[in-house]
């Protein structure tokens, strides 16, 4: 049985790795505490969700390497990460992971601008008179 576990996570333009460590619980991510990170106690939520519904809050650490998209992005591909993690520790997890709707990939991702438009949807603005 190994002593760490590793997955990656994925939202919008983010991609995190994850590892995961017996331990007393703390987040590292990119060097930093995950509070210091995100800095947004919502974003913080969304971290530590997984952990929660699975109650290992306390018994395991969590360094995870961040890269691309925002700190939303960031916090939606840790989450993902960590139930991946925590499913390859322990294949019991994946029915409560899987309710909480940790495991699956949100497929969500900005549209992309289109000709002729101001954005992806918006067109300029129209004069009559």
């Amino acid at each position: 049985m190994p002593e760490e576990y590793y997955a990656t996570g994925h939202r919008k333009n983010a991609t995190a790795k994850v590892w995961l460590l017996p331990g007393q619980g703390t987040i590292t991510v990119n060097g930093h505490s995950l509070k210091d990170y995100v800095c947004r106690p919502t974003l913080e939520l969304i971290v530590r969700s997984p952990l929660q519904v699975v109650e290992r809050l306390g018994e395991l650490d969590v360094r995870a390497q961040c890269l691309g998209g925002g700190i939303a992005g960031q916090a939606g591909a840790l989450r993902h990460g960590i139930a991946r993690a925590l499913v390859k520790m322990d294949e019991s997890l994946r029915p409560a992971l899987r309710r909480a709707g940790f495991l699956t990939r949100d497929p969500r991702v900005k549209e992309r601008k289109k000709y002729g438009r101001k954005r992806a949807r918006r067109g300029f603005q129209f004069k009559k008179r």
